[in-house]
């Protein structure tokens, strides 16, 4: 089966020896996204809801060059630097996202990439 990389310039490029996804078949892999505003390199900043808002509009604009959007997101994980946020993100998730929800997980982390508060990959099915 071929791999098809995935890549676009509204959301921040590649950091490290990835890609912002890998589409094998019908299966999309997003990698992690922090809070980089894709036109600048920087970091959001702000209360954590910015940070968890700029993560979802980089996931967003990566699936959007797969072809796809968050209703093809199969399984999300969620890395937090501090759970005491986990309240703010299914608030805002709850934005993005709509019933029936992909399967989550969101795990407290010690740290992130240049200090991000939060990152977030996830899996989707685009078929």
């Amino acid at each position: 089966m071929s791999r098809t990389i995935i890549s676009t310039p509204n959301a921040p490029q590649a950091i490290g020896a990835y890609s912002q996804a890998v589409k094998v078949g019908s299966t999309v892999y997003l990698s992690g996204q922090i809070p980089l505003e894709p036109t600048t390199g920087e970091m959001v900043q702000g209360p954590i809801e910015q940070h968890i808002r700029r993560v979802f509009e980089n996931l967003l604009a990566v699936m959007k060059a797969a072809g796809g959007d968050f209703s093809h997101v199969t399984k999300l994980n969620v890395f937090l630097t501090d759970l005491s946020h986990f309240p703010t993100l299914n608030k805002v998730m709850s934005e993005y996202f709509r019933e029936p929800y992909p399967a989550r997980a969101a795990i407290q982390v010690s740290a992130l990439p240049k200090g991000a508060l939060v990152e977030m990959d996830c899996i989707a099915e685009i078929g």
